[in-house]
């Protein structure tokens, strides 16, 4: 059984019971047993367990965790402690850096955004060492789909951090009139400079959140 700690355990009970989670379940454990699969088992649910449920002031949608060593650790973005930051977060970095006038980090962990109340969610929560979207498909995205409808639902607002057309793609599921939705380019070098350089979401973040009563995010690493 799944033991997140916290208002995850009874607000996704019921999605842990279905049969394409069952289904889910027994290909990863298929999967942890015959290849390398990041992240480490322990921490798949990490996004969930640090960011609960009355907690989040926002939400950054990622795609699927980083496919190489010591890099995923179940938050979307970040790195384990030690790894230099990946492009991506390095092109985030430069944009908080140029929006917040921040510090550039030296250290690609973000459990501090976590605890500050960001859900870092990758639509997919695992991945095959080397192979970007091998798990893409396999009931993942059914199971954070669910997620962002009970934000969603939510009276309290929060902020959607949609980065990247799969990201985008998630638009439809947020219906809710009290939330607002920032959308832009994907981070990565290959996409950054179509839109993501010069977004502003941090600091268009915390003035939504300010505005509806909400204590802003600390952006600092």
């Amino acid at each position: 059984m799944v033991n997140l700690g916290n208002e995850w355990d009874k607000l996704l009970e019921e999605e842990f019971a279905k049969p394409y989670y069952r289904t889910l379940r027994e290909f990863l454990k298929s999967e942890y047993n015959s290849y390398t699969i990041y992240p480490d088992m322990h921490n798949i649910f990490t996004a969930l367990k640090l960011t609960s449920y009355s907690d989040v002031k926002a939400v950054v949608l990622g795609q699927d965790p980083y496919h190489e060593p010591n890099q995923a650790h179940g938050l979307a973005f970040s790195v384990l402690e030690g790894t230099e930051p990946p492009p991506s977060l390095k092109n985030i970095y430069k944009e908080l850096n140029a929006d917040l006038g921040l510090p550039i980090p030296e250290k690609g962990d973000l459990t501090k955004w976590a605890k500050e109340g960001v859900l870092l969610l990758n639509t997919s929560l695992t991945v095959r060492r080397g192979q970007a979207n091998s798990h893409r498909g396999k009931g993942w995205e059914i199971f954070t789909d669910r997620i962002i409808e009970i934000m969603n639902g939510r009276e309290k607002p929060v902020v959607f951090i949609l980065w990247g057309r799969n990201a985008r793609e998630k638009t439809s599921l947020i219906t809710n009139p009290v939330h607002k939705v920032l959308t832009c380019a994907h981070p990565s070098p290959l996409s950054a400079y179509n839109g993501f350089f010069g977004c502003r979401h941090f600091s268009k973040c915390n003035e939504f959140l300010k505005a509806n009563g909400i204590g802003e995010i600390d952006w600092r690493l």
